[in-house]
């Protein structure tokens, strides 16, 4: 029987629009050699493992007259190519050139009549190597029902597992008369179902009374010449995204906790702000009024027995106050530590060596959920989000291709022109900064800025600088 769409997963599809799509994305990159590892290999690694993500291949279907909430159905017309796309930099090709053509894909919706996936092999990349750029929907990733695809696509070993192929064959597209019946005899049996229903449909008109309240507001602002008061990192988003990614050494951060105390993700966490701090800075941006930066940094409070398969019920949005005013690094350091006292302190947190243990574990869906919990919180009031998810601290192979560096690519909502994810693995940790075009030109500079404030932090630790962590070398 086909799945209904939760009132959450409906309300993502409800959100969107050319300005704001909501798609959670990964940037991997890998080193081929010796493995073969093409885009062939790739579409037939996906064939391989596809069948443990069904909801990779179904499709959202409405139901006529909006009598009961959309259904997950196959989609009799799956077609694997076009979801895994080819895509290549002209030889050698550089990382500002990846993220260039990263920042243009993530900026398109994806198509809606089919599941709401694609992933791009992208070849050129200087050294032989090449990368691979997956982006999911918000709707389609809840942790629960299903993970990214990611979770499933990576191995710890370089020989490549051969799971076999479900042999899938769609079903019939329902009929609009069976979509009927269907929802009629779900709401005689369950009858929770219509008051999920009309909680679904309340939640639509809401939504569209204030999309519709918003432009007329920004109408009545133009022709007053009046606008909203911004932030530096919000107003009206354009369609158009940048893409920064920044790549540093785990290591200077366990240095730096280990001579002020407090975790590794309060270290990260104090790098942002300095980095924040030194952007606004560049930018001439006023720090008297703005002496801090509310951030939702979604963590984790799953139990030792569930499986990561559980996480999107395990993870709870956390609000944090960024201290950019404050000059001092260690001061930053030990204010962002505190802030973080009260859920440690609770005993449901998660060290990052046991979240990162977790077998199967795959930080692209982690990201994927904790984008979906910020999303509350960001419109309640919260300035950025910021996700950091611990991952292995070992190499991850894709048909024994081994990857070489992770970047996050968070979806921005309404009015909020700027995302970071963090994702460590393999002794670094990896930097996704998306930004809108038009509002955030100079993003770049936040990315020199952010490793400036590790080594702000690295100068107050005693010691030499640890070396550079393995992998490609920039």
């Amino acid at each position: 029987m086909s799945q209904r769409l939760r009132a959450r997963d409906l309300a993502f599809l409800a959100e969107e629009s050319a300005r704001t799509p909501l798609h959670n994305a990964t940037v991997e990159i890998f080193d081929p050699a010796g493995s073969g590892f093409d885009y062939q290999r790739l579409v037939a690694l996906i064939g391989d493992r596809i069948s443990f993500v069904p909801r990779y291949r179904q499709r959202v279907q409405a139901v006529p007259g909006r009598l009961a909430n959309p259904v997950w159905v196959d989609d009799p017309h799956f077609d694997l190519g076009f979801h895994v796309r080819r895509s290549a930099l002209p030889r050698p090709g550089s990382m500002e050139q990846l993220r260039e053509l990263v920042a243009r894909i993530v900026s398109r919706p994806l198509d809606r009549h089919r599941p709401l996936w694609e992933v791009y092999f992208v070849e050129g990349l200087a050294d032989g190597l090449v990368a691979v750029l997956s982006k999911s929907h918000q709707a389609l990733v809840d942790g629960i029902e299903t993970v990214d695809l990611g979770q499933v696509l990576l191995d710890v070993g370089s020989e490549q597992r051969i799971l076999g192929n479900d042999e899938w064959r769609p079903p019939a597209r329902p009929t609009p008369t069976a979509l009927v019946v269907s929802a009629v005899r779900e709401s005689v049996q369950r009858p929770g179902t219509v008051l999920d229903t009309l909680r679904s449909n309340a939640g639509s008109a809401k939504r569209a009374a204030e999309a519709a309240a918003g432009r007329a507001g920004e109408i009545t602002n133009a022709l007053t010449n009046r606008r909203p008061p911004e932030t530096p990192i919000s107003g009206e988003l354009s369609q158009q995204r940048r893409f920064v990614a920044v790549r540093t050494d785990l290591a200077a951060y366990r240095k730096v906790r280990r001579a002020h105390g407090g975790t590794v993700n309060d270290v990260i966490l104090a790098t942002i702000t300095g980095g924040l701090r030194g952007w606004l800075m560049t930018r001439a941006e006023s720090l008297a009024g703005l002496r801090k930066i509310k951030a939702v940094v979604p963590v984790s409070v799953i139990d030792e027995e569930l499986e990561a398969t559980s996480l999107g019920s395990q993870i709870a949005a956390h609000l944090v106050s960024l201290p950019v005013g404050e000059p001092s690094a260690v001061v930053r350091l030990h204010q962002v530590s505190y802030s973080f006292q009260a859920h440690k302190e609770t005993g449901r947190a998660v060290a990052a060596n046991r979240l990162a243990g977790i077998a199967g574990f795959a930080p692209a869906t982690f990201h994927a959920i904790g984008s979906r919990v910020a999303a509350d919180e960001l419109r309640r009031g919260a300035q950025i989000s910021i996700t950091n998810v611990p991952g292995p601290q070992s190499s991850l192979y894709a048909a024994g291709a081994r990857m070489l560096e992770t970047y996050p690519v968070h979806p921005l909502t309404r009015d909020h022109a700027l995302a970071i994810g963090v994702t460590s693995y393999d002794g670094a940790v990896y930097y996704g900064i998306t930004a809108d075009r038009d509002l955030l030109p100079d993003a770049d500079v936040f990315g020199q800025c952010l490793t400036e404030a590790l080594d702000e932090l690295l100068d107050t630790a005693a010691g030499g600088r640890p070396r550079a962590p393995r992998g490609r070398k920039k």
